[in-house]
């Protein structure tokens, strides 16, 4: 099989179940960022130290989850509501499961008392770029939501994966005992 098909060329591309859509539709647009986001979280597993802790492990096992899930999210997406074969969806047990996690992680953390800038170690810093991206994906399916049918467990999902990777990168720093680089005001002229 090739990659290249050619389809593509006319700035089209299809949805599971049929249709084709400009590549600059808005659930293009959605589940592309999906794309980026599990690109990101590629990166920090990648950042992982390679002389690895068992708190490395879990960080690892917790993002191969995620990426697993975040393509179920994108097919998900790519997938109108009026698809009639069975397509793997995001629902509210995942939702469920990421806020499981953040509060297992919040658990360990001491309070937030400042605003944290991305940073730290080369996996948190990963894993803020994919916090960033998650939100930016949250806002296109909202967009796209007010155009056409898109799951509400999406949006709750892609919510609650940006608040589980800024803590997740909260607890990485705290397990590599490096210090979280908070945002100190600054006045200016």
């Amino acid at each position: 099989m090739k990659v290249y098909t050619r389809t593509g060329d006319d700035g089209t591309t299809a949805l599971f179940g049929g249709g084709r859509v400009a590549k600059s539709h808005p659930r293009i647009s959605a589940y592309g960022t999906v794309d980026e986001a599990n690109a990101a979280l590629g990166m920090a597993r990648a950042a992982l130290p390679t002389d690895r802790s068992a708190a490395d492990d879990r960080v690892d096992a917790l993002l191969a989850r995620l990426q697993n899930e975040l393509f179920v999210l994108g097919g998900d997406l790519a997938s109108p509501g009026d698809v009639t074969y069975p397509v793997p969806r995001i629902e509210a047990e995942h939702v469920t499961a990421l806020e499981a996690e953040i509060d297992a992680l919040t658990a360990d953390l001491p309070p937030l008392k400042n605003f944290v800038l991305p940073g730290g170690t080369p996996t948190a810093a990963a894993l803020h770029l994919g916090r960033t991206v998650a939100r930016r994906a949250e806002r296109l399916v909202v967009e796209t939501a007010a155009l056409e049918e898109v799951s509400l467990e999406a949006i709750h999902y892609l919510n609650r994966l940006s608040d589980l990777l800024f803590t997740l990168a909260r607890w990485v720093n705290l397990q590599a005992g490096v210090a979280e680089p908070v945002w100190a005001p600054v006045a200016t002229r």
